[in-house]
């Protein structure tokens, strides 16, 4: 979901490139996402929060589910309903939405979009949102980088990293820099586009909240959630990826997290 970044962003403001920038073919957060559904009994009404170009929200349709997808990027949501039809696409911000009161039985929040809630207030606003759209006993199902990894953790802090892909015949090159802004409590990302085709270099700046697995569980009993899983992996995005039959970790102490969680009131 796009949140927070400064001025535009190469990848969101054309989901296309997004799409072969990050090739998803085994649509394997998608999967990890029903695995997690069925283990604990969902119902069909599903709502896709940051569903970005709608991959995962039309998987999840395929495999019987009502879904909606939302996201605040109109580029986003127009790639969507063209490529990825199925589900019913709508705009919405997770900071604070309202799509029907107990309209689903439940959310899906992958690939750190629950992040982009940056303050206490911006959480709040998006698990009150949560608990209103869930009818009770609804689940939440989530997905996204763990801050905890970052305590006396530099690695991924300590020197750029570039990549490179050619699409349509166009080279492009990324050198991406991330660092911690502590008072704040983010990870701070700096991207710098540049490409072969003499198009002019641009600069991105976004951050993703760093939420500590206590912290996120406080989050969600204060808002009337149950929390049932909340590890470290296997996951879609984890080193050694989920496979099917894989069962839900125990420690939290990697660098992504995996959540969820039962609206219980």
């Amino acid at each position: 979901m796009t949140g927070h970044d400064s001025g535009q962003n190469l990848l969101t403001d054309h989901p296309a490139l997004y799409e072969a920038r990050f090739p998803a073919p085994e649509r394997l957060a998608a999967r990890w996402a029903e695995d997690c559904l069925r283990r604990h009994g969902a119902g069909p009404d599903l709502l896709d929060l940051g569903c970005g170009t709608g991959r995962d929200a039309a998987y999840l349709h395929g495999a019987g589910r009502e879904v909606t997808g939302a996201d605040l990027s109109e580029a986003m949501l127009a790639h969507a309903r063209e490529h990825h039809p199925g589900p019913r696409y709508v705009r919405a911000d997770l900071r604070g939405f309202d799509l029907g009161a107990g309209a689903f039985d439940s959310v899906v929040c992958m690939d750190s979009s629950l992040l982009y809630c940056h303050t206490n207030e911006e959480l709040d606003g998006l698990f009150r949102s949560c608990a209103r759209a869930l009818r009770p006993g609804g689940l939440l199902v989530a997905e996204m980088r763990n801050g905890a990894y970052f305590l006396g953790r530099t690695d991924l802090l300590d020197a750029p990293r570039t990549d490179r892909f050619t699409w349509q015949g166009t080279a492009y090159r990324s050198v991406t820099t991330l660092r911690v802004d502590r008072t704040a409590q983010l990870l701070r990302r700096r991207r710098v586009w540049t490409a072969d085709d003499g198009s002019p270099r641009r600069e991105q700046r976004s951050a993703w909240r760093l939420l500590f697995p206590q912290e996120l569980r406080h989050h969600l009993v204060a808002h009337g959630f149950d929390v049932l899983e909340l590890h470290d992996g296997p996951g879609p995005r984890t080193g050694t990826p989920w496979r099917e039959g894989d069962a839900p970790g125990t420690a939290a102490d990697a660098d992504r997290l995996h959540l969820v969680a039962r609206r219980t009131a």
